[in-house]
């Protein structure tokens, strides 16, 4: 599924993903246009879900989150039923900010923030060590984190 985008919803985008606060009249002077048309653009994107959302970035290290670790899973058998299970019990992990369902030697790819090495005990114990769809994990800790970006290449 795709949208079509044209060069001012690109810009509108570009701008919106670096500062998603700044002013209706301000990104309309960017972009080029008057402020009831770059709002209309605006608004489209929103509704087709194109702009899924705003929300604000926060440092994980303001928060005690010191810890960013990655989880290779390998779960026992290609099963649609166990991969569904597995997703759902990630949603439901605080610890874990993105999974993925990926091809190759493993079958998913976790990424987490935790405290310190104690918080990741804790998960491993309760989401991954006694799960008997899960053949094994593998995990590797981050020794810091030199790009992040949340904006996507338009």
């Amino acid at each position: 599924m795709s949208f079509e985008l044209d060069r001012l919803d690109r810009s509108i985008l570009n701008i919106l993903q670096l500062d998603s606060r700044i002013s209706n009249q301000t990104l309309a002077e960017r972009v080029g246009l008057s402020p009831p048309a770059c709002l209309r653009r605006v608004r489209r994107l929103r509704e087709e879900g194109v702009i899924m959302g705003e929300v604000a970035l926060i440092n994980p290290r303001m928060v005690g989150r010191n810890i960013n670790i990655i989880v290779e899973v390998e779960m026992v058998r290609d099963q649609l039923d166990i991969y569904d299970a597995f997703k759902r019990k990630m949603d439901g992990a605080p610890e874990v900010t993105q999974c993925y369902q990926v091809t190759g030697e493993v079958d998913f790819l976790l990424m987490l923030m935790v405290e310190d090495m104690e918080s990741y005990e804790a998960f491993t114990r309760k989401y991954l060590s006694t799960d008997a769809n899960l053949s094994k994990f593998r995990t590797l800790i981050s020794l810091r984190r030199d790009k992040f970006s949340t904006a996507i290449p338009l």
